[in-house]
């Protein structure tokens, strides 16, 4: 890697990174194209069903293409999806090199972006600011290698631990500065998932309102019994779609939510709870590509006693609460088993600490 090449890829992702959130169920991707030290072409992939970075980049670039290079944050497509391969607008181009941040996790890309590419004759380097490259988009590498939405926990807690008083009272823990930030969360998720009990308690909206937007999150609420009230705010406002998880089917309720917009879909209910990997699969199935878990302290168990977590954002506000609502049972009894993770990253909101934790290869967990 030489320092232009790391300096053009760095705009690139720069140019990814405007879209996160917004090109679900396709990865966010950005592209340059330099000519003699200086670019002339650049461009980013705006959402799903429209022109990909690379095409919208060699646009710009015109005539200035021919003996170019080009920089992309994901490997080129070969295959026809939504729109033309990628490949095929760049060999057309005529252009002399292409450089690729990370190759492409999906089966009907991988390498073979890179193998076109060299048969054309086309100098190809590979895995430039490839970590930077693989941390924007890992919702989409867990999408689909493993095929299930990427899954992000995110709660406030105090100094001891508590998520909610013993009387169930958690507004606010965190700092307003913190609130403001879970809304930048939100922006990156496909859906924003809650348990019927914060539904009922918190009566939340589970939109982002900090900063304009142009997509609101789904919102996906945790329903076993189907209580769910219809005077809720994310049953009456429409400014976001919203979906009701249950497991038993109330014909007359279910009615009566579908006529005020709300999706209902029955699961399978094994052992006393909802068989999360099947809702899992259905949401995945939905194009459903990244959920943020926002509560409850059981709903926050659940997911953590069945592995089915890839990234925990935990808001630890200066307060002592003494007893009430916080992670449960996980079925732990030696500190072996317990669930290791790794920091990523420490930020401050406010009076607020808040932990970026990762779970090491969660690429690698099943969802089945």
């Amino acid at each position: 890697m030489i320092a232009e090449d790391i300096k053009f890829m760095g705009r690139a992702l720069e140019l990814a990174k405007l879209r996160k959130g917004l090109t679900h169920p396709n990865p966010t991707v950005g592209c340059v194209i330099v000519k003699d030290g200086q670019i002339v072409g650049e461009g980013y992939h705006e959402k799903a069903g429209m022109p990909h970075a690379e095409v919208i980049a060699l646009q710009k670039a015109g005539e200035k293409a021919k003996g170019a290079t080009l920089y992309v944050t994901l490997e080129p497509c070969t295959h026809y999806g939504r729109t033309p391969p990628c490949t095929d607008a760049i060999i057309k181009a005529g252009l002399k090199r292409v450089v690729i941040a990370t190759l492409d996790p999906n089966p009907l890309v991988s390498g073979k972006g890179v193998e076109r590419l060299k048969k054309a004759n086309i100098e190809v380097l590979v895995g430039v600011l490839e970590e930077e490259a693989k941390k924007l988009n890992e919702d989409f590498f867990v999408y689909i290698t493993q095929r299930r939405p990427y899954i992000t926990l995110k709660w406030a807690q105090s100094i001891d631990g508590t998520m909610a008083t013993k009387t169930g009272n958690s507004k606010w823990i965190s700092s307003e500065e913190s609130r403001a930030f879970v809304h930048q969360l939100r922006a990156e998720a496909t859906a924003v998932l809650v348990g019927i009990n914060t539904a009922l308690t918190d009566d939340p909206q589970l939109t982002i309102r900090a900063f304009p937007w142009e997509k609101q999150p789904v919102r996906i609420v945790l329903d076993p019994q189907l209580k769910i009230r219809e005077d809720l705010k994310i049953v009456k406002d429409r400014e976001a779609q919203t979906i009701v998880i249950s497991a038993v089917e109330k014909e007359d309720k279910i009615k009566r939510l579908e006529e005020l917009g709300i999706k209902v879909i029955l699961a399978p209910w094994e052992e006393g709870k909802l068989n999360l990997k099947e809702v899992l699969r259905e949401l995945y199935f939905m194009e459903i590509m990244h959920i943020l878990v926002e509560g409850g302290s059981t709903t926050h168990t659940t997911f953590i006693k069945e592995n089915l977590f890839d990234r925990l954002w935990v808001f630890i506000a200066p307060l002592l609460l003494g007893e009430g609502k916080r992670i449960g049972d996980l079925g732990i009894s030696l500190i072996k088993e317990a669930k290791k993770l790794k920091l990523r990253e420490i930020k401050k909101f406010g009076m607020d600490i808040a932990l970026e934790y990762i779970r090491e290869n969660s690429t690698n967990l099943q969802a089945s």
